[in-house]
Parts: structure tokens; sequence; C-alpha cells
């Protein structure tokens, strides 16, 4: 099932992530792209999701982090909220796009991972791959326009792997 907040073409279904419209454990998972750093409860989302997700299932996500790189980009290139420093993983809801923090998946996942990890005790954080946005970037992500044409996704997959080593 495809969801966003908006219906937008080639989506299944409208879906706020604080209330999801899904039985008890009739979920094997959920996969986010860009999706936690805007729910301004997350604590409401990881209980919805621990509610309809069944046992041993998976949440998977692709997020930013806070790298020197990432600080660079998302706090001199992007238009959201980029707040290492933020006190609580809360924030003020202003619409359903323009409230963000887009450090809060570090925040959650690094900075506060004990918190997190007493707080939601079912959820296991197995793997955190932090990579190089520069893919990211010329994909269009900032802007939702694609900046490189499909056939020079080899190069620039090999110049982001070889930027990996300042992360």
């Amino acid at each position: 099932i495809t969801s966003d907040i908006f219906h937008i073409p080639g989506v299944d279904a409208v879906i706020d992530g604080h209330d999801l419209p899904f039985a008890a454990n009739s979920l094997k998972g959920i996969v986010m792209t860009n999706v936690l750093h805007h729910l301004p409860q997350p604590r409401a989302f990881f209980h919805e999701a621990e509610r309809c997700i069944q046992p041993g299932g998976v949440i998977a996500m692709i997020e930013p982090w806070v790298t020197p790189w990432s600080r660079f980009i998302y706090t001199g290139l992007h238009h959201e909220p980029f707040q290492p420093d933020a006190a609580e993983w809360e924030f003020p809801q202003t619409g359903p796009l323009s409230g963000a923090n887009g450090a809060l998946p570090w925040i959650i996942f690094q900075r506060d991972r004990t918190r997190f990890e007493q707080e939601f005790p079912a959820w296991q954080i197995r793997h955190i791959q932090p990579f190089m946005p520069l893919r990211y970037l010329v994909s269009g992500g900032v802007s939702m326009r694609n900046l490189m044409p499909n056939w020079s996704y080899k190069a620039w997959r090999g110049l982001g792997n070889s930027l990996n080593r300042w992360e």
C-alpha cells in the first residue's frame, strides 16, 4: 500500500502516521522515505506502528542524518528546519509538510537511543547506515526535480561512494 499525507497520483491511501488505519497485527512492516522527521509526535507513530505491525515485523526508514556534510546541506541548502540541539522529539505542527526537524531521526536513534530503547522495548534498532547525500541531492531530493539523467546514475554513485570517507 503506497501512502502519503496528500492524495497524489500513484498513491493508494492518504494516511496520517499518528493514526494508522490498520487492524492490530495486520502489517508485516512499514517502509518510510523522508517521513519520520515530519511527524510532530513521533512517539504516537511508534505506538501506532507497534499496534499495527506483527511481532517480528520491521520499520525501515530512509531519513536525514546528522554529519558535518548534512549540517552544511540541510542548514544551507534545504528549506526545512534542521535542529540537532532540539531538547524534545516533538515540534509544533504548522502544516503537513512545513513542520519538521531534519535532525529528528539522528536525535531519536543516536543521541537519545537509550531513551528510545527504554520507551519502546518492543522495537530493536538493528541497523543504521549513514550515507553521503550527494545522490539524494542530484536526484532532486531537495527540490523534487531530478538534476541527473538516468544514464548517469552509476557515475554519481561512484562519486558518492568515494566521498563517504568524509561522513
